[in-house]
């Protein structure tokens, strides 16, 4: 038997490949499907089955395309429905894998089509478990996201208290949970950074098989904070046959010219995405563009940020990224990449266009400015949780998840001196408030993280 966990740290999702006796199955497969079909050739495996836990929320899923290129069924839970060939599975039925079985334990809760798949060896032995987001490691998956007017949040945290403990916990301590997320997920409140672990020690350590039911309504649904906007939407993509990856690759990395990206980049519907690093867009940019950099969050942050998820977009890359550009959009469903600047900035330069640069300070400047009061305009954009925890007395919370908003408050005549954890979130802040008219921004170098390593004995942080 191969079992083998595809982590993409990205979007924090776990995807999964087995192969027995020449049979093989993908569980919550991600848009691209080539990894699965190059893991299937390397080990002699004709894809039978593609097992969803769930309609995810965070991501769009590649399973159609996936049965398309290999003839495999799609296995989707028992009150699932969808707008392509699939197979609707009941509660406890068994499908056959080489010489491995998998069973269907249905589990609602996280949403009422949330399924599990129980995979046994060729004895009849307990294995795995495939959880998808009902059973995460040390936390379980959110009840809010598929809650309707008939069925509440708490209506929903309650099917999952039952199915934790009617339908997993009576299941062998030794097999192996293998959940579709990990830390950095917005599908969970706490979940740990470890990607996998027994039944038996979550059953002793995460708080789900640990309290009543009514505590455990109670838990899962204080301080659920608003799930990203693009989530709906990726919920409805899903459901349904979308344009085929390949083609969204084609016409994303087109290649542009100065002179083709200038006209498209003028379009009031078009958005100019510039995906390199921090220092090389902190260097120059174009002065429209939004910063969200291929080395951070990339994707929960392009649908966190941008509303529309049919957005029209043309993009700057690292030379030999564009596809990963490209890919990495289409994951959450923003398939309408036009191209890229070909040559990027330098090109755009060299045909005598104009750029812009982002200010930076390091985070001694910073604390020594707020002391002496030469920085007047300091803004903290990590998120309010992190703010609550710790932060620096007197500079006031705006976050990045709320910048369309907060940055209409902001005065075109001032200057900004922005940090968020790290450097990466306060440059997004910074490009999107330029958007807005916000031209004098400082972007604090290693923000919080930096500002707490420095000499802070002048200022209070709190």
């Amino acid at each position: 038997m191969i079992l083998q966990q595809l982590y993409t740290k990205c979007l924090a999702q776990g995807a999964y490949f087995i192969s027995s006796n020449g049979e093989g199955a993908i569980i919550d497969p991600l848009r691209e499907v080539q990894p699965y079909l190059d893991l299937a050739e390397e080990h002699k495996t004709t894809i039978k089955y593609i097992f969803l836990t769930h309609f995810h929320a965070d991501f769009v899923s590649g399973q159609v395309d996936l049965a398309k290129a290999t003839g495999a069924t799609v296995i989707l839970g028992p009150m699932a429905k969808a707008g392509y060939d699939y197979h609707s599975a009941i509660d406890g039925e068994v499908f056959t894998i080489g010489d491995l079985s998998m069973t269907t334990i249905h589990t609602p809760g996280h949403t009422m089509e949330s399924t599990c798949y129980l995979l046994k060896d060729n004895q009849e032995k307990e294995e795995a478990l495939f959880t998808g987001d009902t059973l995460f490691i040390g936390d379980v998956g959110r009840p809010d996201l598929a809650a309707k007017t008939d069925l509440t949040t708490q209506d929903l945290a309650g099917y999952l208290y039952d199915s934790l403990h009617h339908k997993i916990a009576p299941l062998s301590d030794d097999i192996i949970i293998y959940p579709a997320h990990g830390a950095g997920s917005a599908c969970g409140k706490n979940m740990s950074s470890e990607t996998s672990d027994t039944l038996g020690n979550q059953k002793q350590n995460n708080y789900a098989f640990k309290l009543n039911k009514e505590d455990f309504i109670k838990e899962l649904t204080d301080g659920l904070t608003l799930p990203p906007a693009y989530f709906p939407h990726n919920v409805a993509m899903n459901k349904k046959a979308n344009t085929d990856f390949d083609t969204i690759v084609k016409r994303g990395t087109t290649a542009l010219t100065p002179d083709q990206f200038e006209k498209l980049a003028n379009e009031n519907d078009i958005l100019v995405l510039d995906t390199r690093s921090v220092s090389a867009f902190a260097k120059a940019s174009l002065p429209q563009a939004w910063f969200v950099g291929l080395q951070g969050q990339f994707a929960p942050w392009i649908g966190a940020l941008i509303k529309d998820i049919h957005q029209k977009i043309v993009f700057i890359a690292e030379e030999g990224t564009e596809e990963e550009v490209v890919t990495r959009l289409a994951r959450v469903g923003y398939d309408n990449s036009l191209g890229f600047l070909t040559g990027g900035v330098e090109a755009w330069q060299q045909s005598g266009r104009d750029v812009v640069a982002t200010a930076e300070i390091t985070a001694q400047e910073f604390v020594d400015g707020i002391a002496t009061g030469d920085i007047k305009h300091p803004l903290d954009v990590r998120k309010a949780g992190e703010y609550a925890t710790s932060h620096i007395a007197g500079v006031p919370h705006m976050g990045l998840d709320e910048v369309h908003v907060n940055a209409r408050t902001l005065e075109a005549d001032n200057t900004y001196h922005i940090h968020c954890a790290g450097g990466y979130r306060s440059l997004i802040y910074g490009s999107i408030a330029r958007s807005y008219g916000i031209n004098n921004v400082v972007n604090v170098l290693g923000g919080y993280g930096a500002i707490k390593k420095a000499d802070t004995s002048s200022i209070k942080l709190t």
